[in-house]
């Protein structure tokens, strides 16, 4: 008897307590806010153009992604976000299978966005010329691989040229943010600049991730598998940039993989396996197609916009 006691009494202390956790949960008040900041300075002066500087980089990723997706870029979406810049040169809807169609027009609209928050936290400037026509790429991918091809690379012909050719755009953005990253002071220009940085590297990723599964094929009508194309591509952007080695494609040598231990590079990361990092005159250098961020070209034909590219452009380096 004492034992069906001590349990009747556990039961009904057990019932009582769960009936009444969820008004417990419901009266509990979290906070949500993030700890106050060491510094409380939203944005330093400093920060601007820095962060402005990579529009150049997002106009060009939101143009590149919609246009191939939809066949319509940033004037059909948010036209108030180009102030007025002109459109861009020879953008045109993509031959994508339907996931991948799904996945470019997601990353456009990812871009978009990318757009309204850096313009309503430092500020912007209008959109640049940008050249993403078939024949700048083409040019990309003769420079890469050494001679003409033939027939020349068209970006928008399938989808996995259009891979290839995206392969070309988000990793540079990827690498000027981790190396803006140091010089950014303010909490909320910090936040910004996070916030951007985690959604390129995902867009990066996904495309050599979609590669990847496609590494040995052959790109017809080529005589070079899309890891090769990778690997090119790679070793322009280092020559270009004149800075060392901050880019692999998705097959390395095992020296270059994680640990020594594998040969797959899905990730293009360093010995610790962190991000590479760029400056923003390697950026032009690599963007200009020219490897002088005094020089226009490539997909900025009349060079970027904003206090740091224009600044280059206004003392042109004498060799």
């Amino acid at each position: 008897m004492a034992l069906y006691k001590k349990l009747t009494f556990f039961f009904l202390a057990f019932f009582f307590f769960f009936s009444c956790l969820p008004f417990s949960l419901s009266s509990f008040n979290p906070k949500c806010e993030p700890a106050p900041p060491i510094i409380p300075v939203a944005v330093y002066p400093t920060d601007v153009d820095l962060i402005q500087f990579a529009l150049n980089l997002e106009y060009m990723e939101t143009d590149w992604f919609l246009f191939g997706a939809n066949g319509r870029g940033l004037d059909s979406v948010a036209p108030e976000l180009a102030m007025g810049g002109p459109p861009p040169i020879g953008a045109r809807k993509a031959k994508l299978d339907p996931v991948t169609q799904r996945i470019i027009a997601e990353f456009g609209y990812q871009e978009v966005g990318h757009l309204r928050a850096i313009k309503s936290t430092v500020g912007g400037f209008p959109r640049p010329l940008i050249d993403l026509s078939s024949h700048n790429f083409a040019k990309i991918f003769d420079d890469a691989v050494g001679f003409h091809l033939n027939p020349p690379f068209d970006p928008y012909l399938n989808s996995i040229n259009y891979l290839l050719a995206s392969y070309v755009i988000p990793y540079v953005g990827l690498v000027g943010y981790v190396g803006t990253n140091p010089n950014i002071n303010g909490f909320l220009s910090k936040r910004l600049l996070a916030g951007l940085l985690g959604v390129e590297a995902g867009q990066d990723a996904v495309i050599r991730s979609m590669l990847y599964e496609k590494a040995f094929e052959k790109v017809k009508p080529y005589n070079y598998t899309v890891a090769e194309f990778t690997v090119k591509i790679s070793e322009l952007r280092n020559k270009l940039a004149m800075c060392g080695m901050k880019d692999e494609g998705i097959i390395v040598p095992l020296e270059l993989g994680a640990e020594r231990r594998t040969t797959s590079n899905v990730l293009s990361a360093d010995a610790d396996s962190l991000s590479y990092s760029r400056t923003q005159a390697e950026i032009l250098r690599v963007v200009y197609g020219t490897g002088d961020e005094h020089k226009p070209g490539g997909f900025l034909p009349n060079g970027g916009n904003g206090t740091i590219a224009k600044s280059f452009l206004k003392f042109p380096h004498h060799q």
